[in-house]
């Protein structure tokens, strides 16, 4: 088990200097302005910070759930891809536990961590 968890973390943290390593700096900045689109649009329609209110209104987290995935799916999808790629380029193996990991950090964590604030900023 120790053997894994420190292969899994070495293989983590050697992505950014390995190949497709621009998508450490391209889909966070994608998923950033995403946020920022939408964090605009809560503001506008007087809604509450976005990752607030998926802890705090029950009755309307699906509908919440729903509007960001459909803003982060295409950003998640192409993390998704491109991870799969770096892992069959560099790898030469899929490692899929590490492939979700990557598309939280790179494209969900941003998108949560942004559109709330950009909306509280605006109001």
């Amino acid at each position: 088990m120790d053997e894994t968890a420190t292969r899994f973390w070495s293989e983590i943290m050697s992505r950014p200097a390995g190949p497709l390593g621009f998508r450490f700096l391209l889909q966070p900045a994608m998923a950033m302005l995403y946020a920022i689109r939408d964090g605009r649009r809560d503001a506008r329609q007087q809604r509450p910070a976005y990752f607030w209110a998926l802890f705090t209104q029950k009755a309307h987290r699906r509908a919440l759930i729903h509007s960001g995935w459909r803003s982060i799916g295409k950003v998640a999808i192409l993390a998704l891809v491109m991870d799969l790629i770096y892992q069959l380029i560099a790898l030469r193996a899929l490692r899929p536990v590490e492939t979700v990991v990557i598309v939280v950090m790179l494209a969900i964590v941003p998108y949560l961590l942004l559109r709330g604030p950009v909306n509280r900023l605006l109001n």
